[in-house]
């Protein structure tokens, strides 16, 4: 059968079996699935041979980490650490170690066991995610905590591609120190290399002002970052990953992911319906109860962690905690991707490598079922949705108030009293209730997200006023407003000095740090009860504020250095301290 021939074949099964599957709300990733393993060897066999084409389908997965590594900025990581490299590494560790222990009380080796239970305690971002926004819940405590945890999960997978392979070639024929030593210096040349050459060459590409140019040195980016990996030993995805990370905070990131998205989609799809083909459905005949047994300890393994530790680092309610559960507890795409490295270093025994992969492949097929029930769970126990995203009825006023709390209340006030229109977004629905109980007209949306702006008239609005109280909405939602409202004028409020630096990064002048000026106002009593002149401890105080602000400006240069920080703060202290006991009289 000639290539076209197969391409036909291909197109038609996605077609049909992803229209299906979303139809049934089951996503497309489960639609992909169904169609290779429809047309595969072990369906009606229209293509017996799915390894020819599982190769070239892999670009699919080196785009994708390339879009993963244009995503993690070191600001944006920073500001979310406490749910990405809390919540998600312990998800990670103790969801692997659980699996393993499985593993290995069922008659596995201990390396075999662990590779299992690091391999299975990933689970799928894009299947999670895409099911997680067609029913708009990214935006839920469980959806941002999903969020968090699959970003560490894809961090998490890289490392794991690049040591599987090691590992195999450890224990085939013990340790090659030169062959590491490759791999170190290639890593380094390609994270040199880039950071002189990618920009300059991009910048190159886009003064050609010829989109396809531009598109074609894009794809020349990430497909040669992978091959340089291949060559020194290592997987494509890692070179991929890195160029991707170094392009994170360049001006032309979004140009990239915009280029890139289209081939990433295509080839990704082709990756899951090659992975379809080789997914051995006879094996749920020959042994069904084996099959469904690891469908059945990987699923409740994963819940079991999940809802306790969601708990544990306060990011999720009960009812949030369970439906986060019911959305991960299936296995990954990347499983796929380790399996076969697996298989290939013969880390895992083959026959366990089909029963794993056709388990993972059930475990998403499940995953829609599990939430529908985990829905009607909650409607049973009487827990409440959250409900659509209001329209606001007068999208002309000024002002703009994106959250609802403590800050955005106080604002609203005040504009209340000199009869100024404002119009006040809130994303937290349980607060929501709260402050119109209290005759507050609050609307129901998401202030990051563009289409909501827009409707709360943001294109004729003056003023945006930044209240949210999380860091990482609040820096999104001012990424979104700076750049597709350039006209309004942004006054923020800052949680600490970091968020206040990560505004000032925006370019944002009017910044005021919640707690700074009540601070100062308290310790001001303070003094002045314990018998100081009143105008004295006022000119001291002013002076501590010009000071801090000052300070606040210098310390913006250096605040991604955690050293530079923390010795700018030593070396300030003393001479803050002296500078204004020199204005005390006694």
């Amino acid at each position: 059968m000639s290539l076209l021939q197969e391409s036909v074949i291909y197109l038609l099964a996605a077609i049909i079996m992803v229209s299906v599957s979303r139809r049934l709300g089951f996503g497309s990733v489960l639609g992909y699935l169904a169609a290779g393993i429809l047309i595969g060897p072990f369906g009606i066999a229209l293509i017996r041979d799915p390894e020819h084409i599982l190769h070239f389908a892999e670009l699919g997965v080196v785009f994708l980490l390339f879009i993963v590594g244009l995503e993690l900025q070191p600001s944006r990581l920073w500001v979310l650490r406490k749910m990405v490299f809390g919540l998600g590494s312990a998800q990670v560790i103790v969801s692997a170690v659980v699996i393993a222990s499985l593993a290995w009380s069922l008659g596995q080796e201990m390396t075999p066991a662990i590779v299992i239970g690091l391999i299975l305690a990933l689970s799928s971002t894009a299947f999670v995610l895409q099911m997680l926004a067609e029913k708009k819940e990214l935006t839920t405590s469980h959806g941002r905590a999903a969020f968090s945890i699959l970003l560490f999960q894809d961090l998490a997978a890289i490392p794991l591609i690049a040591i599987l392979p090691t590992l195999g070639s450890v224990s085939s024929k013990g340790f090659d120190f030169a062959q590491m030593g490759i791999m170190a210096v290639t890593i380094i040349g390609l994270i040199v290399g880039g950071r002189i050459l990618l920009r300059p060459i991009l910048h190159v590409a886009a003064a050609s002002n010829i989109p396809e140019i531009f598109t074609a040195t894009a794809l020349l980016v990430v497909i040669g970052a992978a091959l340089l990996m291949e060559f020194a030993g290592m997987s494509m995805v890692l070179g991929a990953f890195i160029a991707g990370m170094l392009l994170a905070d360049s001006e032309y990131r979004h140009q990239l992911e915009a280029d890139i998205a289209p081939f990433k989609g295509l080839l990704l799809g082709l990756f899951f319906i090659a992975v379809g083909m080789s997914v051995n459905i006879g094996l749920l005949l020959e042994s069904p109860g084996r099959v469904l047994l690891i469908v059945a300890l990987l699923m409740s393994a994963k819940a079991l962690v999940l809802v306790p530790l969601a708990r544990l680092f306060g990011l999720c309610g009960s009812r949030s905690a369970l439906s986060l559960a019911a959305v991960m507890s299936q296995g990954g795409e990347f499983a796929f991707v380790l399996f076969a490295i697996a298989a290939r270093e013969k880390l895992i025994a083959a026959t366990i490598i089909d029963e794993l992969i056709l388990a993972v492949a059930i475990s998403m097929l499940l995953t829609p079922f599990a939430y529908v029930i985990n829905e009607v769970l909650g409607k049973t126990m009487g827990s409440k949705a959250d409900p659509e995203y209001d329209t606001p009825d007068n999208p002309n006023n000024d002002v703009i108030i994106a959250g609802f709390g403590r800050v955005g209340q106080i604002a609203a006030r005040m504009l209340n009293i000199f009869n100024i229109a404002f119009t006040a977004l809130e994303i937290d629905s349980s607060q929501l209730d709260v402050v119109r109980r209290y005759g507050n007209k609050v609307h129901y949306g998401d202030a990051s997200r563009l289409d909501v702006l827009r409707a709360a008239g943001a294109e004729h609005a003056k003023i945006l006023v930044l209240a949210i109280d999380d860091v990482a909405a609040s820096i999104l939602t001012a990424e979104t407003a700076l750049r597709n409202f350039p006209h309004l004028k942004i006054i923020a409020r800052a949680r600490n000095r970091r968020h206040a630096h990560a505004l000032m990064d925006l370019g944002i002048e009017h910044i005021f740090r919640e707690t700074f000026s009540s601070s100062l106002t308290m310790s001001k009593r303070v003094l002045i009860k314990l018998g100081f002149e009143k105008d004295e401890v006022d000119t001291v105080a002013a002076r501590f504020r010009a000071r801090d602000m000052q300070l606040l400006k210098e310390q913006h240069a250096i605040h991604h250095s955690e050293e530079q920080m923390i010795q700018s703060a030593k070396d300030t202290a003393a001479e803050f301290s002296s500078l204004l006991k020199g204005d005390i009289k006694r």
